[in-house]
């Protein structure tokens, strides 16, 4: 990488010399890693928004539209035959991938769209007034307005967990919180901003015991860690193409077969039906009953070829790679006079959080694009935690890494850091 604000070279220990020839082995295979940005090599720090995309994710997405673009499920032609069969193999793999059946696993756009799915098929169905749903003070924003808007529907109670000042997950609360009125506990597996991985297989016993269910924000784990569905014993679990290598506008939910039965379309149009008369219609089955309308058959026969691409690696591999650098990550930034890291909870994720004391998080950010360094600054659709954090501004920075980025990357960051202290006289 050529000279910049790096320091000099830095004694490393064993895990972060194995996680930096990790890295190295896989850069090469994302093209954007090559561009400058004012004249820098790209740093980019902010997977937690977005993750950067394989030479063959892009050539998958080629491929389709140059050899076999057709809908699916629709025709008898050969183009649409290949589309279809590829749509259905995609569908498959990605199931697979989190150890799903394929029938219980639904396309969506993307996490958001699972939650408001759930939130509307089966909360209207299933939530009455005084049923209580619950959720955490980390949640993202998507994680919690569909359920406000399903509680001011019907008259349902929202509650929350709170966390420690590790931000680990307060779970002994769960006796109060967990009671014979709550019809779902929805959770983040991952928070976006304090990296926290929260204990999901003990939230499903405590709902389990209550006769409730429990719904996964799996955004930021599926791209970071092993996940299996059947393990953790959730009832929903929902994650996003575009954080894990694969292009945005595709994503799979994951729910119980039995529940998907019960819940009602959560759209109406072509696909989802069986049959349609004048008086009424019957739909078509799991998991076609919530595709209505053209799918993106191009994204999520590319989510395919991600799942394998990540598979190939090894998901342990990059979980490995990811807690190595996420340590060295924050033992940089502790060094710097002034700056506090949020977030310490045992076996945390790659998503770091910080503040330098007297300098907004979107000053600190434009001073590291400069250096060519892409971090997250704001509020990070979690509002209701940067108030419970009693962040300055409302807002933090984020460095968020994935298994491509070093530590050498880590440390042009942190010469960027003191150089905007510097400027700022922070």
């Amino acid at each position: 990488m050529e000279e910049t604000l790096v320091e000099a070279p830095r004694k490393l220990d064993d895990a972060v010399r194995l996680s930096d020839r990790h890295a190295l082995r896989y850069r090469g295979d994302f093209p954007i890693l090559d561009r400058k940005v004012h004249g820098k090599p790209l740093v980019y720090l902010d997977n937690s928004a977005t993750s950067q995309k394989p030479r063959v994710v892009l050539d998958a997405l080629d491929d389709y539209y140059t050899r076999m673009n057709a809908n699916v499920h629709r025709g008898l032609h050969t183009l649409s035959e290949e589309a279809t069969n590829a749509y259905e193999d995609a569908r498959e793999r990605v199931a697979r991938f989190v150890n799903s059946p394929a029938r219980n696993l639904i396309f969506v756009r993307n996490t958001t769209e699972g939650i408001n799915l759930v939130a509307s098929a089966w909360g209207r169905k299933n939530v009455k007034a005084g049923d209580e749903i619950l959720l955490s003070v980390m949640e993202h924003h998507s994680n919690i307005v569909p359920w406000q808007m399903l509680a001011r529907e019907t008259g349902a109670v929202l509650r929350y967990f709170d966390i420690r000042e590790d931000g680990s997950l307060d779970l002994d609360q769960a006796d109060q919180l967990i009671t014979e009125k709550t019809r779902i506990v929805s959770i983040a597996h991952m928070s976006n901003v304090l990296g926290t991985v929260n204990s999901i297989e003990a939230i499903v016993d405590r709902a389990r015991d209550a006769g409730a269910l429990v719904f996964v924000d799996a955004a930021q784990s599926v791209p970071h860690m092993p996940v299996d569905v059947a393990r953790l014993g959730c009832d929903f679990l929902t994650f996003s193409g575009h954080k894990m290598c694969g292009p945005t506008g595709i994503g799979g939910l994951y729910g119980r077969e039995e529940l998907l039965e019960a819940m009602d379309p959560y759209m109406g149009g072509g696909s989802m039906i069986d049959e349609v008369r004048l008086d009424g219609f019957s739909c078509a089955d799991v998991p076609e009953k919530f595709e209505a309308g053209t799918p993106n058959i191009a994204h999520a026969i590319v989510f395919g070829v991600v799942v394998d691409y990540l598979s190939d690696i090894g998901m342990e591999q990059i979980h490995t790679h990811e807690r190595a650098l996420t340590d060295y990550t924050i033992g940089r930034l502790e060094e710097i006079d002034g700056l506090t890291v949020y977030g310490h909870a045992p076996g945390r994720g790659g998503a770091v959080s910080f503040n330098l004391d007297n300098m907004h998080p979107s000053d600190l950010s434009t001073v590291l694009d400069r250096q060519g360094v892409a971090i997250r600054a704001g509020h990070h659709c979690a509002q209701p935690l940067m108030r419970r954090l009693g962040t300055p501004y409302g807002a933090t920075a984020r460095a968020s890494v994935y298994f491509y980025n070093t530590s050498e990357e880590i440390d042009i960051m942190i010469a960027a850091i003191h150089k905007a202290r510097h400027l700022f006289g922070a």
